[in-house]
């Protein structure tokens, strides 16, 4: 791996560089429920209700969601506890299983989830399906839902109000798209790049407005309950209209909505009392994530039927043209701010995986340095740009979610699994948050079910997605594991690595903060 150099010890009076404690409970519970509250529970009832046949059933999907959530959210408190670096995914599968998964991991995550997943939640973020292109196409999958197409009426984030004034319907020029698309990454990107604090300031008041955004769905519902509007309540447990091949896909679904929930863990080592602070984080986040999103779902029973929810193109939208009318453009630039924040937390935190995997030297040592005077790890912030701007200029690709589906919940069933193993192999280890074992089993058997599915439900784009993470084997044997790069290209390498850190002021961290 490339090398850079190195600073002279800090003088007196100079600041020690090293990434600060400055996420407080607060704005630990501000990360889980800002990057778990995006897109994901404004059109996924749709799909749950699709698969899972009937409102009853339907709703007991989203609780089993949340149950899932919250055990898989308590292995990772677990984890973080014991291990108290950051990296997240990454970290426990490399303190757990070893370098290979662990490397495996990452390069799923910056050569196809993370993009991808920037992509989805900019602001470009909500696009709404009048018709599936997938179903079109042959290839029948509740993931397509959720994919970025350009069929139907789009909601350009914040361009909301500027798309519904300047542009008609399926009418917006995709140029425009692209622009606000990278705009948007940008200026999150610069946020992140500039302040630590700046950027938990704004993820906490997000959090906040998307709650708000989630009481404006759910007070109108209540109160239509109040009023006695029970009939799309009727015959709720009707298993006749189930069919047990479409039940795990509306669990995939529901587990879509409800991801987020691990960011927390990739910043272990800046949360203030990470021993405490992470399982109590934990615990209130999924709590209230899971509680907004039965009540939200009652709501939108109680406003629209069945029929109309199986329609929409998107239940927000839909609910919002009912529930409130004249001020229905209100909720979609709300919704487009929710995004907005999951964008904000997911760059946040997936930066520092690859600061720690540059640190344990699986990615050039410039990606772990940090800015001299921001504090902020610079150069794995920027690294997320040109890939991301890359993805943008691609366009649409109708299996986005499926790509990076298999693997994302692959490795999390890998990390959980690497706890169960880890507590075998190390019963010593002081374990400050130990949860029962039948917690991380449940969780690990969820998460592999889901890769099944995926791989059931559409075959091809989730064999796409396990190539992508294969290809980083040669990588890994080839660069990391011995490097065989000529000394020729590692002596160019590394004098542009130390023009780049001097360009952009960075050093190596000087403080061990795990």
């Amino acid at each position: 791996m490339v090398t850079c150099g190195k600073r002279k010890p800090p003088s007196e009076g100079e600041e020690a560089v090293f990434l600060r404690k400055k996420i407080t409970l607060i704005r630990t519970i501000a990360l889980a429920v800002g990057t778990m509250v995006g897109s994901g529970i404004f059109i996924s009832p749709k799909a749950v209700l699709e698969n899972s046949g009937t409102v009853g059933i339907s709703l007991l999907v989203w609780f089993a969601c949340g149950i899932l959530s919250l055990f898989g959210a308590l292995s990772y408190a677990d984890l973080g506890t014991t291990i108290t670096k950051s990296g997240g995914h990454y970290i426990y599968l490399l303190e757990t299983l070893g370098p290979l998964p662990a490397f495996l991991r990452l390069w799923a995550e910056f050569v196809m989830i993370r993009q991808r997943s920037g992509y989805i939640h900019s602001p470009q973020i909500m696009v709404y399906e009048e018709k599936n292109p997938a179903r079109e196409s042959g290839r029948e999958g509740i993931h397509n839902l959720h994919a970025p197409c350009q069929y139907g009426r789009c909601v350009l984030g914040i361009w909301t109000v500027s798309h519904r004034t300047f542009f008609s319907p399926c009418h917006v020029p995709a140029l425009a798209v692209k622009l606000i698309t990278t705009t948007g990454i940008t200026l999150v990107i610069a946020l992140n790049c500039w302040s630590v604090s700046w950027s938990a300031n704004i993820q906490t008041f997000l959090t906040a407005l998307k709650l708000i955004t989630v009481g404006l769905i759910i007070i109108p519902g209540m109160m239509a309950l109040g009023d006695g509007h029970f009939e799309n309540f009727q015959n709720s447990f009707d298993t006749s209209l189930l069919t047990l091949d479409k039940l795990p896909l509306a669990f995939y679904s529901g587990m879509f909505a409800y991801g987020g929930w691990f960011y927390i863990n990739f910043v272990t080592e800046e949360i203030v009392n990470p021993r405490r602070n992470i399982p109590l984080a934990v615990f209130v986040s999924l709590t209230v994530v899971t509680i907004c999103y039965i009540l939200m779902n009652v709501s939108y029973y109680a406003v629209l039927t069945p029929e109309e929810i199986l329609s929409s193109e998107a239940v927000a939208v839909s609910f919002a043209d009912k529930a409130f009318k004249s001020i229905s453009s209100v909720l979609p630039f709300l919704v487009a701010l929710s995004c907005f924040g999951a964008l904000n937390g997911g760059i946040f935190a997936s930066s520092r995986m690859l600061f720690a995997a540059a640190r344990e030297g699986h990615w050039p040592t410039l990606f772990s340095m940090i800015h001299l005077e921001r504090h902020t790890p610079l150069p794995a912030l920027i690294l997320m740009l040109p890939l991301i701007y890359l993805m943008v200029s691609i366009g649409d690709l109708y299996g986005l979610l499926n790509f990076y589906s298999f693997s994302r919940w692959f490795f999390i069933g890998l990390a959980t699994l690497g706890l169960m193993i880890h507590r075998y192999r190390h019963p010593e280890i002081p374990r400050p948050f130990k949860v029962p074992i039948f917690i991380p089993l449940v969780f690990t058997i969820a998460s592999f079910f889901i890769v099944g599915t995926s791989l059931y439900s559409d075959p091809v784009n989730t064999s796409i997605g396990c190539a992508i993470t294969l290809s980083g084997l040669p990588v890994y044997y080839l660069v990391v594991q011995k490097s065989r790069i000529p000394s020729c290209c590692t002596s160019k390498f590394n004098s542009m690595a130390v023009k780049l850190q001097i360009l952009m002021k960075v050093a190596h961290q000087e403080v061990q903060t795990y």
